[in-house]
């Protein structure tokens, strides 16, 4: 007797069905378009009925929140991973690294946060908040740049805005296959360097 994906969650308890039935979500939505995101489409591809759907989500509309913020939640974990360094700019630079690796390591999440996977899709106002705390670790990264004199001549946002604009045109397109990996990172390295070069002290202090 087969054994579904939900059956095999549900013996691991209802946070794993409830990740199951969110990266099953995720496949169909990518691999099939967003006429496959139904409640009905994703329970049969679970193993599940469409109740424990409707009980977990509230139903299509619950479950596209829910898929939009758990990319949020595993990107703000994997920033969460850059240990602490004495060098504020060495920091700055391994998180714009971890970006890279979010993007690269869950390229259909990244699709439905940031390039529009789910048409029609609003994020509610409490969502926002919670997802907009992934951009406020870049600009608490830039502000620890500028607090130790490393960066100057922009505000931390300002800066983070810049940084952040660059780096989601290059892992677009690397996710979407425009480069070689190996050339693409050392592509993304040298842009990262090229945007903040500006901003260097030390580049004002060889100017003057």
């Amino acid at each position: 007797m087969t054994v579904t994906a939900y059956q095999q969650a549900q013996r691991q308890g209802q946070g794993v069905v409830r990740d199951v039935i969110l990266d099953a979500a995720k496949r169909l939505l990518v691999g099939e378009g967003p006429g496959a995101l139904t409640v009905r489409r994703i329970s049969a591809e679970v193993g599940c009925s469409t109740k424990v759907i409707y009980t977990l989500f509230g139903g299509k509309d619950g479950l596209s929140e829910a898929l939009w913020l758990e990319g949020f939640a595993r990107f703000e974990r994997r920033l969460l991973e850059v240990p602490a360094h004495d060098d504020p700019l060495a920091r700055l630079h391994e998180g714009l690294a971890a970006y890279r690796d979010y993007a690269l390591s869950e390229p259909d999440y990244y699709r439905v946060m940031f390039q529009g996977a789910m048409p029609g899709f609003k994020a509610g106002e409490e969502s926002v908040r919670v997802a907009k705390r992934t951009f406020d670790l870049l600009v608490r990264g830039v502000a620890a740049c500028l607090e130790a004199g490393v960066l100057r001549g922009g505000t931390a946002t300002e800066i983070a805005d810049v940084l952040w604009m660059a780096m989601h045109g290059a892992v677009s397109l690397e996710i979407s296959d425009f480069f070689d990996q190996g050339e693409a990172e050392q592509r993304y390295r040298l842009l990262c360097a090229s945007v903040l070069t500006p901003f260097l002290a030390s580049a004002e202090k060889d100017a003057s």
